[in-house]
């Protein structure tokens, strides 16, 4: 199969019949074999009603329905496990991603080479304020932490080579985040293509002044987990030393200049009675703590079922 077309939705009954339609007609103009898998993130609305009246229509079309509203990642993750094709796409399903996107896309893929192809919404219709200023700053960000330099992290609109989706795990909200855990799995061969960004045609979004902020935490969780996740101690216990030797260093010089003054018979501040002493014992005390949480993190890893699981690329013999 060439094609696997992921649909992440909640609440999207009035776009899914005009979505459908428009990547049939794309991929039966392309003549590409295909398959569409739409996850109902828990929507309480007749969307997946549409969806079963849809399969009647579309063989191609799979459906997937969720007791309850568990987030974009986790719709994603299920899409990714269930796709087939040899490129996986990912695409919105409020219209707002333009399916005659996907032959370029998936040249990209197949032909140029690359592991994964993001879209980048150059020309955006979404409010100023709201969105698109605040866009860039968050995808400024990211790509100063990340290192990969992409325009727009968070588009919906993604081609992937079909062994990069088999290969990484999404979960919370990691999806804002797909290339940088795909580079972390090894998958560096990642672009970009401007795509058409179109307004949306019915409904509301789904996200609000929030996913900036848990966006930014979650840039920092994955990055901190790519980084430390099989090796903790490196982190916490090269922080916790340092703390407890700084404390430590502290203490000793204030017990020291103490002895010193009373050995050529100074003026002297009992150790005690100096604020500094307080500061480095509290400092100390939390460096203890770090190489602690360090050293129980190393013992978590170390059981953990995946401490050995590597992607293999390729294999001789």
């Amino acid at each position: 199969m060439d094609i696997s077309v992921v649909v992440p939705l909640y609440n999207e009954e009035e776009s899914l019949p005009e979505l459908m339609e428009w990547i049939a007609q794309v991929m039966t103009q392309n003549h590409f074999t295909y398959e569409v898998i739409m996850v109902d993130d828990g929507s309480n609305d007749n969307s997946w009603a549409v969806i079963e009246s849809l399969r009647l229509k579309f063989p191609s079309l799979r459906g997937i329905k969720f007791l309850r509203n568990y987030g974009k990642s986790a719709a994603l993750q299920v899409g990714f496990t269930a796709a087939q094709g040899d490129v996986v796409f990912t695409m919105d399903a409020d219209l707002q991603d333009s399916p005659d996107e996907i032959p370029e896309l998936y040249r990209m893929v197949k032909e140029q080479g690359y592991d994964l192809v993001s879209g980048w919404k150059k020309k955006r219709f979404d409010p100023l304020l709201t969105k698109r200023i605040p866009s860039k700053l968050y995808n400024a960000t990211v790509r100063m932490v990340s290192g990969i330099k992409l325009h727009d992290m968070n588009c919906g609109l993604k081609a992937y080579r079909h062994n990069v989706v088999k290969s990484i795990e999404v979960y919370g909200e990691m999806h804002r985040y797909i290339p940088v855990i795909a580079r972390q799995a090894g998958f560096k061969r990642i672009g970009e293509k401007v795509v058409q960004h179109r307004e949306r045609k019915y409904g509301t979004t789904k996200f609000g002044w929030t996913r900036f902020i848990n966006g930014f935490l979650d840039l920092l969780s994955v990055m901190f987990v790519s980084r430390f996740g099989k090796k903790p101690m490196h982190f916490f216990g090269t922080l916790g030393t340092l703390m407890f030797i700084t404390g430590g260093a502290i203490a000793v010089w204030l017990v020291g200049s103490k002895l010193w003054a009373q050995f050529h018979h100074l003026k002297y501040r009992p150790v005690t009675d100096q604020p500094l002493f307080y500061i480095a014992l509290v400092v100390a005390i939390i460096g203890v703590q770090l190489f602690t949480a360090g050293f129980i993190g190393e013992l978590v890893s170390r059981s953990s079922a995946d401490r050995n699981h590597y992607l293999i690329e390729k294999e001789l013999g």
